[in-house]
Parts: structure tokens; sequence; C-alpha cells
């Protein structure tokens, strides 16, 4: 049963991995870079976590402002990939989008600086 999933999954032409590779080719790269360094902040997020556990949480502020920093540039992201979507009916321009998130970018992180102490 297991070999026939994978094999279902993983290979042929109409596999479901092989399926969403091709649907996801054709997505334009700014939103695939998007893509990208949003799983960057999500696993610098994870590594941050894993450390604190490991470790201990000696400076909790650091922790926290970092932490808090991967979400927040995590979410400040997505809206920004949200926003340049074509396939999305809510549209803005692309100028409108970068500013927006820059703006809230410098805004969020003032407020984690300050909390860092």
């Amino acid at each position: 049963f297991f070999l026939f999933f994978c094999q279902a999954v993983f290979m042929g032409e109409q596999g479901t991995i092989s399926v969403f590779f091709s649907e996801y080719n054709n997505i334009p790269k700014k939103l695939r870079i998007i893509d990208l360094f949003l799983l960057w902040s999500f696993f610098t997020g994870v590594i941050q976590f894993v450390y604190v556990c490991l470790v201990g949480t000696f400076p909790f502020n650091s922790f926290l402002s970092g932490f808090i920093s991967c979400v927040g540039t995590f979410v400040l992201f997505a809206s920004l990939r949200l926003q340049l979507n074509p396939g999305n009916s809510f549209r803005v321009s692309e100028e409108r989008a970068f500013a927006d998130f820059i703006f809230c970018n410098f805004v969020f992180h003032l407020a984690v600086f300050n909390f860092m102490g």
C-alpha cells in the first residue's frame, strides 16, 4: 500500500508533486522569490524556537524580539504576496503594495528594536 501511495503521489505525469511543480512554474518570478523568503523566515523562526527549547531563555527579550520579528516579517511578506498575485480579484498597484510593505516593515521593526532594549 505504501509503495502504491508513493508512486501515486511522487511519480508519473499525474502525480500530486509533479502537478504541483508544473502549476507552480506558471506563477510570476516575483511571487516565487517572495515564497523563498517566506520559507526562509519560517525556518528562521523554527530554528530560534528550537534553540530556546534546547539552550534556555536567558535573554528572554532577545528571543521574543527575534521570534516576533520572524513572525511579523512572514505576515508582512504574505500580505505583499497576496497583493501582488495577479489571480486575486483585489488588486492595488505594485508600487502602492510595495510602499505599504516598506512602511509597515519600518514601523514594525522600530517596535521590535524598542522591545529588544
